[in-house]
């Protein structure tokens, strides 16, 4: 049997090799500096203890789902719950409600996101809610977009983190005002959807040589928000650093990954707003938030693309998130 120093040395080389893969940054930071940056992920991470009650841990709220669109906002919500959240609310469209609760009894499904006082309705429930996610399964009508904005407008004046994806994205690209300046907001674009931004914002096409400049610009005129641009390696800055996650996943793009990018991210939003500065060693607690997040989805697509290889959808990286997590951040 091993002695326990060996043990020790093994674990320590394999957290080594893990941040090594994982978080790579711009080149005036230090090794370093990236096992710091790892180790406030863990720090923010809230221990389970016997003492909390329900709700503690964070209460998450996914705003999207329509006719068409029923799996991502069900991948964002139990991505939440995996992950940590004890409570998971989905504000949908009424046709949508019924298919979104067949997925799971876990989730609680508002199906209002359509109604004529939609805005009011998910109102009601911010107060209870500790951050939400705007735009898995969203669609692009005008009366849900609206309805978006309108329930970001609330969500602004309780000071609530925002996590805005998929064609949430597609609002804030039509009308930016309505984010920018918002320093509680996480914007988590794909290649396309940051051209987009970033033509929006700037009047002028992404310089494909400067990926870093491109990142540092659009996060400063939004007024340094945070963005994790999601592509073979994610970016994520708030308009005074880059940081690069580069994490092993696999090849695979199933759709619905970047929804278990954004629950899980609504999640460790909330725990790093929470933990404090303290915790955080004053970084801004959202890109600690988004290290994680992206490093647990990119090791959940690796986990589950092990086991199935090409026909890996991302159901199976969901049932991989527990492991994934564990190998990362409790290990």
């Amino acid at each position: 049997m091993p002695c326990a120093g060996g043990l020790a040395g093994r674990w320590s080389l394999l957290r080594r090799l893990v941040i090594e893969r994982t978080f790579s940054m711009h080149k005036t930071h230090s090794m370093k500096e990236m096992e710091n940056i790892f180790q406030l992920v863990r720090n923010i991470i809230p221990p389970l203890t016997a003492k909390k009650h329900k709700g503690q841990d964070g209460r998450i709220g996914i705003v999207g789902g329509c006719q068409e669109y029923t799996g991502a906002p069900y991948f964002a919500a139990i991505s939440a719950l995996k992950v940590g959240a004890d409570l998971s609310h989905v504000f949908c469209t009424k046709d949508a409600a019924s298919v979104i609760k067949s997925y799971s009894p876990e989730l609680i499904v508002h199906p209002v996101l359509d109604s004529p006082d939609a805005v009011h309705e998910v109102e009601k429930w911010l107060p209870r809610l500790h951050s939400v996610v705007i735009g898995p399964g969203l669609g692009r009508e005008d009366v849900l977009l609206e309805n978006a904005k309108g329930i970001i407008e609330k969500a602004k004046i309780k000071g609530i983190p925002i996590i805005i994806d998929a064609d949430g994205l597609w609002l804030i690209a039509q009308q930016p005002s309505i984010i920018q300046g918002y320093p509680r907001a996480i914007l988590t674009p794909n290649a396309m959807e940051f051209s987009r931004l970033y033509e929006a914002m700037l009047r002028d096409p992404v310089d494909s040589n400067d990926h870093h400049g491109c990142l540092l610009r659009l996060c400063q005129v939004l007024g340094n928000l945070t963005i994790v641009q999601k592509g073979e390696r994610d970016l994520i800055s708030d308009g005074e650093k880059v940081l690069v996650c580069s994490h092993e996943g696999s090849s695979r793009r199933c759709g619905g990954q970047g929804d278990l990018l954004s629950g899980s991210l609504g999640v460790l939003a909330h725990w790093a707003f929470l933990a404090g500065p303290e915790k955080t060693n004053g970084q801004n607690p959202f890109l600690v938030a988004a290290f994680g997040a992206c490093s647990l989805t990119r090791q959940c697509n690796n986990q589950a693309f092990q086991k199935g290889g090409r026909s890996m959808t991302t159901s199976d990286m969901i049932l991989e998130i527990g492991a994934a997590f564990n190998k990362l951040f409790e290990t």
